[in-house]
């Protein structure tokens, strides 16, 4: 038998690949009998008519209702219909078996209806037992396979007690990492007072990191701990922008680099990668254009926004206001317009947002607001340090923008990782993926180095730079171990500053 086309790439390689985001499609009547098991039936039931039938209520309704009612058009059709794709994905056994076609050494196993989990199943008495439900679940079905195949479990951070109790249950079954959601939709507090129906009032964006109601300061502790990257694998469908009653495509575009971007630059902005520097993240799914984005507006912010030079350049104290005065006298005086409104203008309206405000309030009332006050930067290498060094991201095989990442031109230096994204919509042939990935390398995108950092190196620095057994007893260990050690020599023979420097 002919070796498939990824397979055909695997073969030349002097690296393993490690898939670092292919997922699994549970099946209900398997995981009902864990909630059963786990957390009874009185949760089962209510869990299957709470959350079986989530799109009811939209196909249910005409167009003008879902105009109305704004429901959000659910996804549809998300799987292939490639026979053995198909039986692969919801089988352990025959998974394991096809990473050969796959041209895939070892692959980290997501869940597919599991990542909804922690956004829609949040009553208090119900989470704690479904999520032990679903971990053991993953534990138990793919334990036979742990040669090749990682499975992921699954955390809900929406409240920092709970989320290190199912850290530490998920944990204690084995697993060695975790997928969560890193931005969680909050009802405005102040909304209670006057709207009774929860479902009704307004809500904000928590990204964890920065003006959350938690300190999840123990959260992220918890997970350096217990040797675990913080994966997450949120979307943004639903949000306000993303709230199309018709269109399935215009929710889905970007939504998972939007959650991203939330989650990002709130652990930038509010410290944790300063606090916790020995933490990594993986955000998957969304691809690295979004990050390369935010990795330049925070460098571009910083410079602008910093005290120092916001202290010299933009105080408005710093306004030389009987200059400006001499040239409205010189340019302005004899404008009808400008006719008996220089002394007001210039004594309590040189904002370009606040009107009657005089220029001293303006200074005093900010000066000592600092947006970058919870990082410590002292210049763009702090920025490299804070942002490059502990986030990865996870990028599809057919994404160009992944080439981006390594463009020496545009001065960046982020860390992609292969996502496969097996048996979602997107991937019509499993065993192409590889293939797919390669061609960056073909069409002269990224070269042969980048492209074993992108199916391997990123992978192995990611999880096995947090817990260096991560690939104990996996068909790669010692490759891992031998990886580990150069990245550890390389890494000693650098100065910090130039460890800093190097991201």
């Amino acid at each position: 038998m002919n070796p498939t086309k990824s397979a055909a790439v695997r073969a030349k390689l002097k690296h393993p690949v490690i898939d670092a985001d292919g997922h699994w499609a549970e099946l209900n009547p398997v995981f009902f009998d864990y909630i059963r098991e786990v957390a009874g039936t009185d949760i089962l039931e209510r869990f299957r008519a709470g959350y079986g039938n989530r799109a009811r209520p939209w196909y249910g309704a005409s167009p003008e209702e879902r105009r109305r009612r704004r429901l959000l058009r659910p996804p549809y059709w998300g799987m292939p219909t490639n026979t053995r794709d198909r039986a692969a994905a919801m089988i352990p056994a025959l998974f394991r078996q096809s990473l050969d076609d796959w041209g895939i050494d070892v692959a980290l196993v997501y869940p597919s209806m599991g990542l909804g989990l922690s956004r829609e199943v949040t009553a208090p008495d119900m989470v704690g037992g479904i999520f032990r439900a679903y971990n053991t679940m993953v534990a138990d079905l793919f334990r036979p396979y742990a040669d090749r195949v990682v499975p992921v479990g699954i955390v809900s951070l929406r409240e920092p007690a709970e989320a290190i109790a199912q850290l530490e249950f998920a944990h204690s079954l084995g697993l060695r990492q975790v997928v969560t959601g890193g931005s969680i939709p909050r009802q405005i507090e102040e909304d209670a007072d006057w709207q009774s129906d929860p479902k009704k009032r307004r809500v904000y964006i928590d990204g964890l990191g920065l003006d959350s109601p938690y300190d999840y300061d123990p959260v992220w502790r918890k997970f350096v701990e217990l040797n675990m990257a913080v994966a997450t694998h949120s979307g943004s469908m639903g949000w306000p922008d993303r709230n199309s009653p018709s269109n399935f495509v215009a929710n889905h575009l970007g939504h998972f680099a939007q959650s991203h971007h939330v989650f990002a630059r709130a652990l930038f902005l509010g410290g944790v990668t300063e606090r916790f520097p020995t933490l990594n993240f993986a955000f998957l799914e969304g691809g690295v254009g979004w990050a390369c984005s935010l990795y330049s507006d925070l460098m571009g912010h910083w410079e602008k926004r910093n005290r120092r030079f916001m202290a010299e350049h933009l105080d408005p104290l710093r306004l030389d206001q009987p200059a400006v005065r001499g040239l409205f006298d010189a340019h302005a005086a004899g404008h009808p317009r400008f006719a008996g409104k220089i002394d007001d203008i210039l004594e309590r309206n040189l904002d370009g947002i606040e009107c009657d405000v005089p220029l001293a309030e303006l200074s005093r009332r900010d000066r000592d607001s600092d947006d970058f006050a919870r990082v410590n930067i002292d210049s763009r290498a702090d920025i490299e340090r804070l942002f490059a060094r502990n986030f990865y991201f996870g990028c599809e095989a057919d994404d160009p923008m992944t080439a981006v990442a390594f463009n020496p031109k545009m001065g960046l230096r982020l860390k992609p990782v292969l996502g496969s994204d097996i048996s979602h919509f997107d991937v019509i042939d499993a065993s192409e993926v590889i293939e797919e990935a390669w061609e960056m390398v073909e069409h002269g995108l990224i070269d042969e180095g980048n492209f074993r950092d992108f199916t391997y190196g990123n992978a192995v620095r990611l999880f096995a730079g947090m817990n260096a057994d991560f690939f104990a007893g996996t068909i790669i260990e010692d490759e891992v171990r031998k990886e580990l050690g150069s990245a550890s020599s390389a890494g000693a023979a650098k100065t910090p500053a130039a460890r800093a420097s190097a991201g």
